[in-house]
């Protein structure tokens, strides 16, 4: 948490990570608890270049100290990744948005369509919104077994309602949000 602070006060805008392969490009954006990153380098690196100036800049006290949490990870490539801080996680401000226009509401209900049709077990999305609003604050375990679904599946596909701005996140659980109910209540009315 305390580099996560730092990230967004724009004091670390550097990091090293142990990957078989990059798990981020250059140009795009990363969601973290403090808000969203722009990727602005990905590079494979050799273990020489992390020195203590550079290991400081990326958050931690000295190169032993990043030594100690990439072993953590051995596997793969080193990766410098360089990035700065863009800005609020956008999902904040679209979930508090509940006054949806007729075309936004046209492409939610097909992007939630969409997800119910590609899905191993068919139709979900209404379901579990329903439950989030009628349970909130449930845990995942409690809510998967209720609506017969998987645990795991659930808070993977939950997260997809999520950016959709539909639902967000508690401490335990989820609650659906202002905008999400005013799609549930259209795909009620559908």
């Amino acid at each position: 948490m305390k580099q996560l602070r730092a990230i967004r006060e724009g004091k670390v805008t550097l990091a090293y990570r142990n990957w078989k392969k990059s798990a981020l490009k250059a140009g795009s954006t990363q969601l973290t608890a403090y808000g969203q990153l722009m990727i602005d380098e990905v590079t494979p690196v050799p273990e020489s270049d992390i020195t203590e100036a550079s290991a400081r800049a990326s958050g931690y006290a000295g190169k032993a100290a990043l030594m100690e949490e990439l072993a953590k990870h051995p596997a793969g490539q080193l990766y410098r990744i360089r990035f700065h801080y863009l800005g609020e996680d956008p999902r904040i401000a679209l979930r508090e948005n509940n006054e949806i226009t007729e075309a936004e509401m046209a492409g939610i209900l097909k992007k939630l369509a969409s997800l119910d049709k590609h899905s191993a077990i068919g139709p979900w999305t209404k379901q579990a919104l329903t439950a989030i609003s009628r349970h909130p604050e449930e845990r995942a375990a409690d809510l998967a077994a209720a609506l017969r679904m998987d645990k795991d599946w659930l808070k993977l596909n939950i997260r997809k309602l999520k950016n959709l701005g539909l639902t967000e996140s508690m401490k335990i659980g989820y609650r659906i949000s202002p905008r999400g109910e005013e799609v549930l209540a259209a795909m009620k009315r559908q």
